[in-house]
């Protein structure tokens, strides 16, 4: 049984490590707003973090969320600044989506330090504390890793492996529904029944533990575990599985003045096309994620308050 699972593993890691080797923005996505939270060009300012050999920049990987979020009046920017009390200060919500060390920018074996230095993650968790909004984003390892310093500045602790839901079988797109794992919060229940979210596709990532305070998202259920291999992109015979069942894919927490949403997949937040031929669909504009635009709007609309949306 367990070599079975372990070779099913085996065949979805190599569909996955495949696909995410080639991909590129999906330029041409361009989901309806039919209410946006500003006026064009108007709305808070977001800083997309890019001074941490980041695998999704607002100019490439993260382009279609950077889109999205203009379109919604958002004002969008590639922040390339070490993170400090006067590089954070003109900033409403800090986007932080994996991030990676300088050791880990080719080489995605272990050791994964972190991303941020010591004074880097006091600057940020004091910014969120005085009422920054910070949105962090670990895919899966190496990833959680470089991340988790800061997560656990925050009260959570990721797991540095590949997630993998128990509800779901080996391959690319796992869905969460209320029957599986989705939990009705603030960002799935929106500012008005047309922005209710009650399907969310991700496209493998990681899984942490929460602060005890925490807004679960979506949490893995029964037979959920994360791969914690030593290399990312292999899953050898010994790799360590860790149960994560109750453990979250996604989760919002109040901060002092600030916000916090922390979740656990990058691409579930983009659109993207991978594959030899760049013709297979991943992210918000695959099929099956057709509401993940909407949690992503509706999680920008909490952290920055949008009137209209629960607490």
């Amino acid at each position: 049984m367990y070599r079975t699972v372990l070779l099913s593993a085996t065949v979805w890691l190599a569909m996955v490590s495949g696909a995410r080797a080639q991909q590129v923005p999906d330029l041409s996505y361009n989901p309806p707003i039919p209410r946006p939270a500003y006026e064009l060009g108007k709305g808070p300012s977001v800083a997309i973090d890019e001074a941490h050999h980041n695998f999704h920049t607002s100019e490439n990987r993260y382009s279609p969320f950077a889109k999205l979020l203009r379109r919604d009046g958002y004002r969008v920017s590639g922040f390339s600044k070490p993170f400090s009390a006067d590089s954070l200060k003109n900033i409403d919500v800090l986007v932080i989506a994996n991030a990676l060390h300088e050791r880990n920018a080719t080489d995605w074996s272990l050791p994964t330090p972190s991303a941020f230095t010591e004074n880097e993650i006091a600057a940020v968790r004091t910014w969120v504390e005085q009422g920054g909004s910070l949105f962090l984003i670990a895919d899966h390892m190496p990833f959680p890793g470089a991340a988790n310093d800061l997560a656990k500045a925050f009260g959570a602790n990721f797991s540095n492996g590949y997630a993998r839901p128990g509800h779901q079988q080996p391959g690319i797109g796992d869905t969460f529904e209320e029957a599986t794992g989705l939990k009705k919060s603030a960002v799935t229940r929106g500012r008005s029944d047309d922005e209710k979210v009650t399907k969310v596709t991700t496209f493998t990532g990681s899984a942490f533990q929460p602060p005890e305070d925490a807004t679960p998202v979506m949490v893995f259920g029964a037979g959920s575990v994360s791969l914690e291999t030593t290399q990312g992109g292999r899953l050898p015979p010994d790799t360590p599985r860790v149960d994560i069942e109750g453990w979250c894919h996604g989760a919002l927490l109040n901060v002092g003045k600030g916000r916090l949403a922390l979740f656990g997949e990058a691409a579930s937040f983009t659109a993207q096309l991978s594959g030899p031929n760049q013709q297979r669909k991943m992210g918000m504009n695959h099929p099956n994620a057709d509401q993940n635009y909407q949690l992503l709007l509706n999680v920008l609309h909490w952290l920055t308050r949008v009137e209209g949306m629960p607490d």
